[in-house]
């Protein structure tokens, strides 16, 4: 079943692409994650040039996270006045990244400077998603839970002037802060193709102080607004985005994510947790493993 990727300019088995969304849908599922920051390196793998897979896969996280947005609206999950704040700095964010996208490109570098942030950041999210799940494995083992974190923001946070009050949220802080949160998560989104959930929710509930009942949602209404703009910013400006790709990929991971989330009501978060640690760790050695090792064809495929 070959199909033809117009801007990545290659042939590919679309079922692969089905499977290989459809594990990302189900991993989303499982573990209550995007999956963007895995779609990238997974394509890289299979062979889609970084530029092409990184733009489409943006598309992906955009049409993964509306459903998610409506369920969190239903149950009040969702702190609009935070959102909007986020979806600004990440509207600005998305424009720093198209030029420093279109930078790298001209320089030839984009795909080593994709791979090399991935292997950064997947490696220091996952050995700290490891540290802190081997921890919680421990303590239910041996019965003793750990102590729960304070909730509160940042002392940085505590010091920015003009506060606002955010209802929702509990929160009576400058929207500095999060603005530039929004601001470095759309650069993200921009190079990376990632919705930038994974760093998102930490940074919302540890530096923001954010109440845990509205970060999912306050996160995908971020999400689904500024990966919606970096998609537009990528077919306007690197036109990378490859929609033949992107739909194949959606397919997949919509019927993954049912499985995923089923399949998650089976086992203890603490073991999810740590099993998703591992599974991050591997892909940012395997792509570590990929930028020392000289390939048989030093040329990769550019989108016109």
């Amino acid at each position: 079943m070959d199909v033809y990727l117009p801007i990545a300019n290659l042939s590919v088995n679309g079922l692969v692409i089905i499977l290989l969304g459809g594990l990302v849908g189900f991993l989303s599922g499982m573990f209550g994650v995007g999956g963007g920051f895995l779609t990238t390196p997974l394509l890289i793998f299979y062979g889609i040039p970084p530029t092409v897979a990184a733009a489409s896969a943006s598309t992906q996280v955009t049409g993964a996270s509306v459903s998610g947005v409506f369920a969190h609206l239903k149950r009040g999950g969702v702190d609009f006045r935070m959102g909007l704040v986020l979806v600004l700095g990440g509207v600005f964010g998305t424009g720093a990244g198209a030029w420093l996208f279109a930078f790298l490109t001209e320089l030839g570098q984009i795909d080593t400077v994709i791979n090399i942030v991935y292997v950064v950041m997947l490696g220091g999210i996952g050995g700290s998603m490891a540290v802190e799940s081997f921890r919680s494995v421990r303590a239910l083992r041996s019965g003793k839970p750990l102590p729960a974190r304070k909730r509160r923001h940042h002392p940085l946070v505590a010091n920015l002037p003009w506060r606002w009050r955010f209802y929702r949220s509990g929160l009576y802080i400058s929207p500095i802060a999060p603005l530039v949160l929004g601001f470095l998560t759309g650069i993200l989104t921009m190079l990376l193709g990632v919705g930038g959930g994974f760093i998102m929710v930490p940074a919302m509930l540890y530096i923001l102080g954010m109440g845990a009942r509205v970060v999912v949602g306050t996160s995908l209404f971020q999400i689904l607004f500024v990966t919606m703009t970096s998609t537009m910013m990528h077919s306007v400006t690197t036109h990378a985005v490859d929609i033949v790709l992107a739909l194949l990929l959606l397919v997949g991971s919509v019927t993954g994510a049912q499985f995923g989330a089923r399949f998650a009501q089976k086992l203890p978060p603490e073991y999810l947790r740590f099993a998703l640690s591992c599974i991050v760790l591997l892909v940012a050695i395997r792509m570590a493993i990929g930028l020392g090792w000289r390939p048989s064809d030093i040329y990769t495929l550019q989108p016109l």
